[in-house]
């Protein structure tokens, strides 16, 4: 009998996260892939317009760059090409995974955002970002922040 209970929890389990749709608004597989400088982090040519990229769940940085197999390296590289609003270097921690959602590129089916908080000298309130490694999108600075120069 726990057998049996066991296999219909696995089977709903199963069902219900296949059936997920997923929520985010800006994949894009058609987005050129990414591309390094000499400094190891990745080159950013544009800033978004939009107020939820990065900032909302469904709008995070897509940072998807080969494979998935070293996260923290491919968030790295976006966040250190980044800095605050006036050129100020930022400091940043992850504080959690989320947001579960279907995606082809994890062996498990599904992949998570990564929650990022960011702070600089001067700032009043610190920010928090959004990051998926698991989609393409068009690579952007989020509104608020500014970009290293070479």
């Amino acid at each position: 009998m726990k057998k049996i209970a066991l296999f219909i929890v696995l089977l709903l389990t199963t069902a219900s996260c296949v059936s997920t749709k997923s929520t985010l608004k800006n994949v894009d597989d058609n987005a050129p892939d990414l591309v390094l400088k000499k400094d190891n982090t990745f080159a950013i040519m544009l800033f978004s317009k939009d107020k939820k990229y990065g900032y909302d769940p469904d709008y995070p940085v897509n940072i998807f760059y080969r494979n998935t197999t070293d996260e923290a390296l491919n968030e790295s590289r976006f966040l250190n090409a980044l800095t605050g609003p006036n050129g100020e270097k930022i400091t940043y921690k992850r504080l959690e995974t989320c947001c579960p959602f279907p995606t082809k590129r994890s062996n498990m089916g599904a992949g998570f955002l990564n929650v990022y908080e960011l702070r600089w000298e001067g700032q009043k309130k610190p920010i928090t970002l959004y990051l998926n490694i698991y989609e393409k999108g068009i690579l952007m600075v989020p509104m608020g922040l500014g970009l290293k120069k070479e």
